[in-house]
């Protein structure tokens, strides 16, 4: 029977950094995914915006996660030598003069951003009402999760299987996997989370997004642009272009529904032709307060979850990935903002 200190199911952004830092630490870890290719980290464009919503609110912890994420993925390029983090202009098309006036009105509105002094874009983009600089940047999940699926490979860390909760056996001091005995099993594998019956106290709000693949002929640019629908330039003329926000859904399936609603986001955006090649469909996992959710079940300890990081996750992911390891090694306090205790009535001291 293989041993580890660490079962990690799930290898979107959440699996991948807690993998990653529980490594750096030298934990015995081993990682079970399959490999869907629609979970919502694989669909995902991998955004980092410093604010949020339209009205341009500075993100949750920005000052802090910003950086320490930027260097958590240039370790994971220069490790497994594929290109994964790039800083980018994000170019924001207010949408109406409402938007742009509640813009100006915050007091705090330019502090990680700037309005310029031309319009870019001028022959692609419908923009009557001007448009903010943000300073963001992209994370590449296309080559950094099989990636460091690779490497989990390599390093004899990899269970590319489906996880069976009928096949997990849960003991007092570990667990027992099929043939893999650990001391804990961290659950990061999104929405399937909802299904287990020791996390049914966790108020999830999953919803399903949906993304369109566009090619626009003409506009070549590095920069993300976002109006009613955000555009990030993947070459060669080619976008991701999303995405919706569906909180009824039948599956994961994508919907000739939202496929239409997207483009009439993309006609009010590009004053410029573009073909469709492709459409995605997945579900994020989110808690019901926008706040990521970590840590060891308060009545079975051997359980633990790192999850619900939502459209934030790969400006949040590196940090509390960081920051869980050290709880798990003793060394600090669970954050009271991200704890899983907060679902199950628990006073937090």
């Amino acid at each position: 029977m293989k041993r580890v200190d660490y079962l990690i199911i799930g290898q979107g952004i959440a699996g991948t950094m807690l993998s990653w830092f529980l490594l750096q630490a030298g934990k015995r870890i081993l990682v079970a995914d399959d490999g869907k290719i629609n979970s919502a980290s694989r669909v995902a464009a991998g955004i980092i915006n410093p604010v949020s919503g339209r009205r341009f609110e500075p993100a949750w912890m920005y000052d802090t996660i910003y950086p320490f994420a930027k260097d958590t993925y240039n370790q994971l390029s220069a490790l497994l030598q594929v290109p994964v983090f790039t800083e980018r202009n994000l170019w924001s098309v207010f949408p109406s003069q409402q938007m742009r006036d509640a813009f100006f009105s915050k007091p705090n509105s330019h502090v990680y951003t700037e309005i310029p002094d031309q319009l870019q874009y001028a022959s692609f983009l419908d923009q009557p009402f001007g448009a903010a600089i943000i300073k963001g940047a992209t994370v590449n999940l296309k080559t950094l999760l099989p990636a460091w699926r690779n490497y989990l490979q390599s390093q004899e860390a990899l269970l590319p299987v489906h996880f069976d909760l009928s096949s997990l056996e849960i003991r007092d001091d570990s667990v027992i996997y099929n043939d893999v005995q650990a001391d804990k099993i961290i659950f990061c594998d999104g929405v399937a989370t909802m299904q287990y019956p020791f996390f049914r106290n966790i108020k999830f709000l999953p919803n399903k997004g949906e993304v369109l693949l566009v090619k626009v002929p003409g506009l070549d640019t590095q920069d993300i642009i976002k109006k009613s629908i955000t555009l990030v330039p993947q070459g060669a003329e080619q976008f991701w272009a999303g995405s919706s926000f569906v909180w009824d859904y039948a599956d994961d399936d994508p919907t000739a529904a939202q496929r239409e609603k997207l483009e009439q986001s993309l006609q009010q955006l590009l004053k410029v032709p573009y073909e469709v090649t492709g459409q995605l469909a997945a579900v994020r996992p989110s808690g019901n307060d926008r706040r990521p959710i970590a840590g060891l079940h308060p009545e079975i300890p051997v359980i633990g979850i790192f999850n619900g990081l939502g459209t934030k996750g790969c400006s949040l992911a590196p940090f509390m990935a960081a920051h869980f390891t050290e709880v798990l090694a003793g060394r600090a306090p669970l954050m009271k903002e991200i704890d899983v205790s907060r679902y199950f009535n628990i006073i937090q001291r």
